[in-house]
């Protein structure tokens, strides 16, 4: 099952220089705030406004000086210990959490290499598949040549695909003998990052399978099949070996098209800094990650957010990625409503992804992606998290994995 679940010392660092980071940048937007409210904007400033302001900055220069004097002296503290080691403290929800945060704050994470940002790994059971074919063979008893690759969405892990206690990995693997291989990856980073990543640990994977491989088959959720997609562009783009044992790709509740709730969240960004005593609260919102913003419009490639501010990156659509054509794809959409009634309905979908952009849609037709009509299905009356245990769209894809 899971790996260890206590706290460890290392994870204890983590936490630490992150609480310190969230210090020092609630610091800054109060600072902020107090100089709007102490000059207020389109006013000329006195010699009293000036000085308040000098005060302050003071101050607030002292809160950050103090946080960060406590920040090095607890982290020198837990360097004197070994940074696996356990403090005893019981952690249950350990990998959720990681995955939460990862998802909310990851490339904020890896860029100052906390430890608390996730690496991509394979995992199985929980814990991490070793990329050598005798501890493979170890591992999986009797590897099958078919290899079932799950690949989660944003601000989850491997271990989510068991819900309600059911697993569409494990029990197709024991319908269809696959070799189940679960993904775990750093979900806050861009998309096109994580595609990268995926392909090249795809290759190594298939270059260190202890029998030879026969086809490979992915089941993405959500960003998941985002990511997904980026990795086959690279993979084709490099000749990896990967990309011709690729055989079919189940999507579910993928926002191809981008997902509307992170549009919104850009607008109320460009709304915030637009108004002057809010303008300081705008930095919070643009905490979130890359791998979020990349959702507002289903960005694949790097070349669409290199080099440009990610929060104001004027693109209106993203850089189209045909299926591959020598790979089946289906797409599976969620409603939470019971049928169709109208467009709006279209557009709520499972809650967070509407049934359009799962199914690929758009009112352009060039930006479509053309799954057949016959490898696409949505379910009623089903929510996002629930496409992951809903039993009808289990015998969907025993329907797809069987064609």
């Amino acid at each position: 099952m899971s790996d260890n679940q206590q706290l460890k010392i290392s994870d204890i660092q983590g936490l630490t220089k992150l609480i310190v980071d969230a210090t020092l940048n609630i610091t800054d937007i109060a600072e902020d705030l107090n100089h709007q409210i102490v000059h207020p904007p389109y006013l000329p400033s006195s010699t009293i406004q000036h000085l308040i302001s000098g005060v302050s900055s003071l101050i607030y220069s002292s809160v950050r000086g103090t946080t960060k004097l406590v920040g090095r002296g607890i982290t020198k503290g837990l360097a004197q210990l070994a940074p696996e080691r356990s403090i005893g403290i019981s952690f249950e929800q350990k990998e959720i959490m990681l995955s939460v945060l990862n998802g909310i704050i990851g490339d904020y994470l890896d860029k100052e290499q906390n430890p608390l940002a996730l690496p991509m790994q394979f995992k199985h059971q929980g814990k991490a598949i070793p990329l050598q074919s005798e501890a493979i063979q170890e591992l999986y008893s009797k590897p099958s040549g078919k290899i079932l690759l799950m690949v989660h969405g944003l601000c989850m892990d491997d271990l989510q695909w068991n819900r309600n206690g059911h697993n569409h990995g494990e029990l197709l693997a024991e319908k269809f003998n696959l070799s189940p291989v679960y993904l775990r990856y750093n979900s806050g980073l861009h998309i096109s990052q994580n595609g990268q990543q995926l392909s090249a640990l795809l290759e190594e994977l298939v270059q260190n399978w202890s029998v030879p491989i026969e086809e490979i088959t992915i089941l993405a959720h959500s960003m998941g099949g985002l990511v997904t997609r980026s990795a086959y562009n690279y993979g084709t783009l490099e000749q990896k070996t990967w990309t011709k044992h690729l055989k079919k790709i189940i999507f579910l509740g993928t926002p191809h098209q981008g997902a509307p709730l992170e549009r919104v969240g850009n607008h109320v960004d460009r709304l915030l800094e637009a108004m002057p005593y809010a303008r300081p609260f705008a930095k919070l919102g643009k905490m979130r990650s890359a791998g979020i913003t990349d959702l507002r419009l289903g960005i694949l490639v790097e070349e669409d957010w290199v080099n440009l501010d990610r929060f104001e990156n004027e693109l209106k659509q993203a850089t189209v990625l045909p299926l591959p054509k020598t790979v089946e794809c289906y797409a599976i959409a969620a409603s939470i409503k019971n049928k169709i009634a109208d467009i709006s309905i279209k557009q709520l979908g499972d809650g967070l992804v509407p049934i359009q952009s799962a199914l690929g849609q758009h009112t352009n037709a060039t930006q479509s992606l053309e799954f057949k009509p016959a490898n696409t299905s949505i379910s009623y009356q089903t929510n996002h998290l629930e496409l992951l245990s809903n039993l009808t769209i289990y015998q969907k894809l025993q329907e797809y994995l069987s064609a």
